[in-house]
């Protein structure tokens, strides 16, 4: 009984919490160190009334320190056509917590979610412009939003971005429903700071006190693999007047397939002809290879959010006709297409982001923000990235692999993992042909090889002219002086998922006079990142991709020299890579060769310092220098 009088307590304190004013001189300094901002309180309240209601009362109150800082104190309310929004207030505060002033729901704008340009869709965005006259100063956000799809419930962790700490943080549920809601506690595995909860049957609280922020270190992990969370989720739920039960990923599968994908998996006269003209002979890989580049040309992806919440693709007819689709309709049509060939695909959710997310596979619930298709062989899987013109085929890119899937089927969901790609599989291949010129000058020529994830980063040069590759190929290699450079012979290969180009170039001052003799480096290309120590590192470092470079380059030097001094041959081992360097003399040319070889993983914060040291040997062994004199 004291216990229930002390929550309930809690909650009739809410308003008081509330009318407080915030002066930024009561914030403890712990929680200004690398802060832009400070959640000084943020309350969530659920009300689950029944499997088609939910209620959500937000209020926040964030102190923003400097400029860096607005974009956390930003007030806006996401919504969907349906969704009733109500009691929104704003107040600002200065630095001592006086009122400046105060806005209601009249004063924000209402827009169209489509950061994208969707051409279709149902989500809607209310934003206060509000342009700050000084700082620090503090915002206090409240709103109340009820809508009746009660299949999605957001998670709860301390804050989502760097440089952002926290004082106090509620989420309370208070289910009416009667229907179970599950809940899982994911602590923090750097024991960052940790979860408080307290359930009394009837309502649960969860809560964080005073998170300190985390700075934004080079190579730091994404916030959320740092923090704890705690993840929420109804067994019964409505989506769009779609009822389901979520206790597994079987049931949920069953859900999803009947009643998202079925409605919408259907063919027509116009999809039949279209597979039948193309005449697909040979294996399963070659079918799926002539459809999959056939729908690339033929559409194009643009963002739609329609349908069933935004989750249920576009009809295949809608999309072959209008030729484009969002990740949803593209992959549903190019499914058709496979349909329609005899050839079974499975439409699949995935998390996409630059650092590796899956799904829990004992704690289902609706999550994922893309989809892509998968097509079992008995050569393995093939996968297929359904909203890019230019990706190769069976080529995911690096925001997408080494993670799990949620692949659809009839019988429920089945989770896959995406493939893995090794460093021998992302690599960088150069060649270069360099002429020394006694002017200090080289001139040269080169070939560019990239696969893997180093194939994603050079994609972007398919969509620029043949000028803007040569002044972004200029940009990217800027440790060289060009006087001109050129990128020809350009190919994207998409059978292989290998990109290639060669160049031409002419760069001064590479080399160095030392009385009768030319100095210069050993390896013309390389990173020019300065690697910095730090003793206080306080988290772990994330080296999100592994990846492989072989340089070969050939010098020629002029005419009337020789060649004096090459340094040694150079092997460093580390656990974070592999790096070699070795030379090569013939006559009037010295051949170079260079591997480096970067291992992606998770390192805790004591190692840091050691792959700083790796890095900096091989950025040391890099600026090695030849030395070739006159005779």
């Amino acid at each position: 009984m004291v216990k229930k009088l002390l929550y309930f307590g809690a909650l009739t304190l809410g308003p008081l919490y509330y009318s407080q004013n915030y002066p930024v001189s009561t914030i403890p300094e712990n929680l200004k160190k690398n802060a832009n901002a400070v959640i000084r309180k943020d309350i969530t309240t659920v009300y689950i009334n029944k499997i088609d209601e939910i209620k959500y009362q937000y209020n926040t109150i964030t102190t923003v320190l400097n400029k860096d800082g607005d974009s956390n104190a930003m007030a806006y309310i996401h919504y969907r056509k349906g969704d009733n929004i109500s009691d929104v207030k704003v107040t600002i505060y200065d630095e001592a917590g006086k009122k400046i002033k105060s806005y209601s729901k009249s004063d924000f704008g209402d827009f169209a979610n489509s950061p994208q340009g969707a051409f279709y869709s149902n989500d809607r965005i209310l934003v206060l412009s509000h342009m700050p006259l000084q700082y620090p100063y503090s915002v206090d956000f409240s709103y109340q939003i009820t809508n009746k799809n009660t299949i999605f419930f957001p998670d709860f962790a301390p804050f989502y971005t760097t440089n952002t700490s926290l004082e106090d943080a509620e989420f309370r549920i208070i289910n009416k429903s009667g229907i179970d809601l599950r809940t899982k506690v994911y602590p923090s595995k750097y024991n960052y700071t940790s979860v408080g909860e307290d359930d009394n049957g009837v309502e649960k609280m969860y809560y964080y006190k005073n998170v300190e922020a985390i700075g934004d270190a080079f190579l730091s992990p994404q916030p959320m693999k740092i923090l704890p969370k705690v993840s929420f989720s109804l067994s019964k739920f409505n989506l769009e007047g779609k009822q389901g039960t979520l206790t597994s990923w079987k049931d949920f599968g069953e859900w999803y397939y009947n009643s998202i994908l079925q409605p919408v998996s259907v063919s027509t006269p116009e999809i039949k002809a279209e597979v039948a003209a193309l005449n697909l002979q040979g294996s399963t890989e070659e079918k799926v290879r002539k459809l999959f580049q056939h729908m690339q040309e033929k559409t194009r992806y643009i963002s739609v959010s329609l349908g069933i919440g935004g989750w249920q693709p576009m009809l295949p007819d809608e999309v072959q006709k209008k030729g484009y689709g969002d990740c949803k309709g593209l992959t549903n049509y190019m499914k058709t297409l496979l349909d329609e060939a005899k050839i079974p695909s499975y439409y699949s959710v995935i998390n996409s982001s630059s650092s590796p997310i899956s799904f829990d596979p004992d704690f289902p619930k609706m999550g994922g923000n893309h989809a892509i298709l998968m097509i079992p062989t008995d050569k393995g899987n093939i996968w297929l990235e359904n909203t890019s013109q230019k990706i190769a085929f069976n080529h995911l890119s690096f925001s997408t692999t080494d993670r799990n899937v949620l692949s659809i089927k009839p019988n429920g969901i089945e989770l896959i993992n995406t493939p893995i790609y090794s460093a021998e599989q992302n690599v960088e291949k150069l060649y270069l042909n360099i002429r020394l010129n006694e002017d200090n000058s080289i001139i040269g020529e080169g070939k560019f090889e990239y696969t893997g994830s180093q194939y994603d980063y050079s994609l972007g040069y398919t969509s620029l002219t043949a000028k803007e590759r040569n002044e972004a190929l200029k940009n990217r290699l800027d440790i060289l002086h060009f006087e001109k450079i050129e990128m020809k012979d350009f190919l994207n290969d998409k059978d292989q998922a290998v990109l290639k180009y060669n160049i031409d170039f002419k760069a001064n001052n590479y080399s160095k006079n030392a009385g009768n003799s030319l100095m210069f480096r050993a390896v013309p290309i390389f990173s020019s990142n300065n690697y910095k120590a730090d003793e206080n590192r306080e988290l772990p470092f994330e080296l999100a991709q592994s990846f492989q470079d072989e340089y070969e380059i050939n010098f020629i030097i002029p005419k009337n020299y020789k060649i004096d001094e090459v340094p040694d041959d150079v092997t460093i081992n580390s656990e974070f890579g592999t790096y070699k360097l070795s030379f090569v003399k013939n006559g009037e040319e010295i051949k170079v060769n260079r591997l480096i070889k970067v291992n992606k993983g998770m390192y805790p914060k004591e190692k840091y310092n050691d792959y700083i040291n790796f890095r900096k040997k091989t950025i040391n062994v890099d600026n090695s220098k030849i030395l070739i004199t006159k005779i």
